[in-house]
């Protein structure tokens, strides 16, 4: 007996896939500073867990499989305040935006098609479209020029009969881009000119830095039809665990067909939406306050890695993740390495390494992601250990 093919074809997460070698280092009593995942280490809104403390009811039943009604206000005051006008009826609470994506996906692409997505990517995109049988069709961007998005005779090439939709995030993970009017304006014409949906996934738009003004793609006039946002309380509210996202879109028929989805799946989790829910009563100055730690250790990593020799990168200026090329060969076999034969008073790090944020072959190698969601003297502490241990590993 064989697992199937399209479960084959898919690759095990850059993000998680070194774990067992990290708890294997934590048995053996080391620090593991974790520079691999994007888990904030920030505190999530006393709101949430004081509307899941006063939650009384005598049965948890199902919720409404598009989403109970607080959460879905929600959501529509949120981008209210974002001058983002969806009604009710727009808007699909999902486990999460992973779940929010994968949902796009299957309703915009059959067996075969192709999604256009910048390059590098985060990882979990090419698991999504694996599984819906979708194929990513890679955009190269660079760092020198911040990853901006390349000129629209790239685009044309890669775009084919089969071609149904441009998938990107905004601001990057991993890349930490924030696309300008420039950049969106050339999605923009694609779209229009090919007949594309555009798949924005948006779960860190409010973490700019800076002085940077986000813009969303569904504030952009003629692309009302086109724009399919997804969405998560996991970054901005600190609240991963959660699982809450959402999908929302002003094209009726996506809508329609992605209820069916949501249907088929039931519900999400009924108390973690009545928190949720909550934190459209969180003040702003909470994510005020989260912009302004993430810009100050967006400064600590990026400071540091431009001291240390052989290492480039650019300054992101979103999200909280950095892309560093090493003087390695092998930034896998450098990451593993860092968790099994090497410590510094006792303690190491774990990065993620970057062929997996890259579809095209031979791409990323020499590369890593660091998520920057420590606290200060952390992110200090950790980058004096990857400066150290650099320096070995050359030898």
């Amino acid at each position: 007996m064989n697992a199937s093919k399209r479960i084959e074809a898919m690759q095990y997460s850059p993000i998680r896939k070194l774990v067992p070698f990290a708890e294997e280092a934590k048995k053996k009593g080391k620090k593991v500073y974790h520079l691999n995942i994007g888990q904030p280490d920030i505190e999530t809104p006393r709101e949430f867990f004081d509307a899941v403390k006063n939650f009384d009811e005598k049965v948890l039943e199902y919720a409404f499989s598009q989403g109970l009604p607080q959460t879905i206000d929600s959501f529509v005051k949120y981008y209210k305040s974002l001058d983002i006008n969806y009604t009710k009826d727009e808007i699909l609470i999902t486990n999460g935006g992973s779940e929010a994506l994968f949902f796009a996906i299957v309703a915009t692409c059959d067996y075969g098609d192709e999604i256009l997505v910048p390059e590098p990517f985060y990882t979990n995109y090419n698991g999504f479209s694996k599984s819906a049988g979708a194929e990513v069709v890679p955009i190269p961007t660079q760092a020198a020029d911040g990853f901006k998005l390349p000129d629209l005779d790239v685009w044309e090439k890669k775009i084919t009969p089969k071609t149904k939709a441009i998938l990107l995030s905004n601001p990057g993970n991993p890349t930490g881009a924030v696309y300008d009017m420039d950049d969106m304006n050339k999605v923009k014409a694609l779209a229009l000119k090919h007949n594309l949906f555009i798949i924005s996934d948006e779960v860190y738009k409010e973490m700019v830095y800076d002085g940077l003004k986000f813009k969303s793609f569904a504030q952009m006039e003629g692309l009302e039809d086109r724009v399919i946002l997804t969405d998560s309380i996991s970054k901005r509210f600190s609240a991963c665990g959660a699982r809450i996202g959402c999908v929302a879109s002003k094209n009726k028929d996506i809508m329609k067909n992605i209820m069916k989805l949501c249907q088929g799946r039931l519900c999400v989790a009924t108390i973690e939406q009545i928190g949720a829910a909550a934190l459209a009563d969180v003040s702003h100055k909470y994510i005020e306050d989260v912009v302004v730690e993430y810009e100050k250790r967006r400064n600590i990593v990026h400071s540091a890695l431009s001291q240390i020799e052989g290492v480039v990168c650019e300054k992101p200026r979103g999200a909280f993740y950095i892309m560093a090329k090493l003087p390695v060969d092998n930034a896998e076999d450098f990451a593993t390495w860092l968790l099994t034969d090497y410590d510094l008073d006792g303690a190491t790090v774990m990065v993620a390494p970057g062929e997996g944020f890259y579809a095209t072959e031979g791409l990323g190698k020499d590369e890593i992601r660091i998520s920057y969601v420590l606290k200060e003297d952390d992110l200090k502490a950790a980058m004096n250990i990857l400066k150290e241990a650099l320096k070995v590993y050359k030898k």
